[in-house]
């Protein structure tokens, strides 16, 4: 595996090393439209197994891993209901603007938005920090993380290498639900 996985090797490992020390940083943002405050994909150098290895690693938020579920269990729900259901799909007018879906489409969100409502009500869902590793990648190894920070930063980044590669991560086993705050406006 390592022979055909440039992720193993050592010249690779070592620019990677040479772009990270420049930036003065232990980890490079991969460029992606899906960065955001609650998730962001990088590279990092740690060791799998005994060999050293890049990480393509993505950091989220628990409350964006709990949204997400919520979704794909909405989702579902949806697909059996609704017997020509498909993904909802946006589509833009010739302005950009988002066109307003078809009936079909509008009744299928507003299922989902009530299923997604019921389940958070009943805290039916329930999310836990955690890091999975995937071997299989054609470049390094993957890991997948969910931390309970309210934002992903450079610095929730690094502190997670350091801690990871240490050995000194400890992850907070404890089972969260999440509600979605209502705005309370105020009429004056």
């Amino acid at each position: 595996m390592s022979q055909l996985n440039k992720g193993f090797d050592p010249e690779q490992i070592a620019e990677y090393r040479r772009k990270m020390e420049a930036k003065k940083q232990n980890f490079i943002i991969i460029d992606s439209e899906d960065n955001s405050d609650e998730y962001i994909n990088f590279f990092f150098i740690g060791k799998y197994g005994d060999k050293e290895v890049i990480y393509d690693a993505v950091i989220y938020t628990l409350r964006l891993h709990y949204n997400s579920e919520l979704y794909e269990i909405a989702e579902h729900k949806a697909a059996q209901r609704f017997p020509n259901f498909k993904n909802i799909q946006y589509e833009e007018d010739e302005n950009g603007d988002l066109k307003a879906p078809n009936r079909e489409q509008e009744e299928i969100g507003l299922y989902m938005a009530e299923i997604m409502m019921e389940l958070e009500e009943e805290e039916a869902v329930k999310v836990q920090e955690h890091v999975e590793v995937d071997p299989h990648l054609d470049f390094g190894v993957g890991m997948d993380v969910a931390l309970n920070v309210p934002k992903v930063d450079k610095k929730v980044i690094s502190r997670f290498i350091e801690d990871y590669n240490s050995g000194k991560l400890e992850l907070d086993e404890t089972l969260y639900s999440f509600v979605e705050e209502e705005d309370n406006e105020v009429d004056g």
